[in-house]
């Protein structure tokens, strides 16, 4: 039931019946137009009534939208008009608050991926047989430029936003320098496959609903929870997301108890749900903790995670690893491992995304119904040393991060790091292949 739950969901944004990303570069009716408008007006209306602060950051937002509702009569494309809606949002630098666009019925996949290490970017992996291979793209190339822009944190995520959810390209255009320091341009083509325009649903033959199963099975296999243990004195959880119930948090903390140390991996972890986050802190403190204050337009609430106590609290050695990519409820946890001293935090300073945020879905149409969202922060948290981690992060007790020379050869330094502070000698070269990249099939 959760699963279909999930799946029914995800449909609000995934499909836009009749749209293909060719059609983003057509000029839009006046129909595309007036669509447009009103869905600009719902997001407004999401914002003014939810939007934790009440003051905008200084934001006039009426002002705001009625500029953008102007410049929509100038658009030139339908990805322009979403584009306009989507930087009204970005304007108010929020990590939790952004437009959550129509999908599309085709679905664009890259062959590669790019991560933040330090204050450059670089390629981190590269799908085997995908044009990125063919083209020389490699582990290890630092990113010098996407089409022109020159990726930094402070605009990563948007780029993110950009190519993944907003705009979709079938190709793009970079510029790398290659370990041996030689820079390169190469055009990277994206595989697109077209989907069907319209889902059915309620097809008595079950045709549509069970593509969408295998389609639901398919990403969770891609964002499963692995863990590698070596005898009595070692566990390695590599959490993808908090996104567990709570059950199955005191199943992967119970099987940790039994090891005399955890490794618990949050590169990459973007965040997820704040029960999972509570029961995750319950199950390594053997006290009750507060976790911060909640600020919200009208009140501050504590939030304060029950430990389940006694033998059910895993009692070893504890190190947490974060990257530029761990987000939101992994920051969290990270920094209150800190506060607490319960264990040792390394890797490189995690995303600064931490608000709380509630999801607002839309649809509009009769005919042709088309879906679509916005995110919208409704709270701060401020954790117990009076800080937001918002647009900060954590930094690590011990930055570590990975060379250009060892995403090429994938290896992990930084994972055998964490093995040695707790007694256990595991090579880089190992390390890097306990959890391999798991791609799309």
């Amino acid at each position: 039931m959760h699963k279909k739950l999930t799946i029914l969901i995800s449909l609000t944004f995934i499909l836009w019946t009749g749209t293909t990303l060719s059609a983003f570069a057509q000029a839009p009716t006046a129909f595309e137009r007036d669509r447009g408008r009103t869905m600009l007006t719902m997001i407004k209306a999401d914002l003014k009534k939810h939007y934790y602060d009440a003051d905008f950051h200084g934001m006039d937002v009426d002002a705001r939208f009625k500029a953008a509702e102007e410049k929509m009569k100038e658009a030139t494309s339908q990805g322009q008009i979403l584009g306009i809606i989507a930087q009204v949002l970005a304007d108010l630098d929020d990590s939790h608050t952004y437009f959550v666009p129509p999908g599309k019925s085709s679905t664009v996949e890259y062959g590669w991926q790019m991560q933040m290490i330090g204050d450059k970017c670089f390629v981190v992996a590269v799908k085997p047989g995908s044009n990125a291979e063919t083209v020389g793209l490699k582990e290890g190339d630092e990113i010098v430029s996407i089409d022109g822009i020159g990726p930094i944190r402070q605009n990563f995520w948007k780029i993110q936003y950009s190519y993944q959810a907003l705009r979709p390209r079938a190709g793009m255009r970079l510029v790398v320098v290659k370990p041996d320091g030689n820079e390169r341009q190469l055009d990277v083509m994206a595989k697109v496959t077209e989907g069907k325009r319209v889902v059915d649903l309620t097809d008595e033959s079950g045709n549509d609903f069970a593509d969408l199963i295998r389609q639901q099975e398919n990403q969770e296999r891609l964002d499963s929870h692995r863990y590698y243990e070596l005898g009595e004195d070692l566990m390695i959880w590599k959490m993808p997301a908090f996104d567990l119930g709570e059950a199955k948090v005191d199943e992967m903390l119970g099987r940790a108890k039994k090891r005399k140390a955890l490794v618990l991996d949050l590169r990459g972890n973007g965040g997820g749900y704040e029960t999972t986050l509570l029961r995750m802190i319950s199950n390594v403190f053997d006290r009750d903790i507060k976790l911060g204050d909640v600020k919200r337009r009208k009140e501050i609430k504590p939030v304060i995670a029950k430990t389940r106590g006694g033998n059910d609290v895993f009692p070893g050695k504890l190190v947490v690893l974060i990257d530029s990519k761990s987000g939101s409820a992994a920051e969290l946890f990270a920094r209150i491992v800190q506060l607490e001293k319960r264990g040792t935090v390394i890797g490189d300073v995690s995303s600064g995304a931490v608000m709380r945020a509630r999801s607002h879905r839309h649809e509009v149409g009769v005919d042709t119904v088309v879906f679509f969202g916005a995110s919208v922060t409704d709270a701060d948290i401020v954790m117990t040393d009076g800080k937001s981690l918002e647009r900060v992060g954590v930094v690590p007790d011990e930055l570590k991060v990975p060379t250009p020379q060892h995403l090429a050869g994938k290896l992990d330094p930084v994972l055998s790091y964490a093995a040695s502070l707790v007694g256990v000698k595991i090579s880089p070269e190992k390390a890097g292949s306990l959890f391999p990249i798991e791609w799309r099939k």
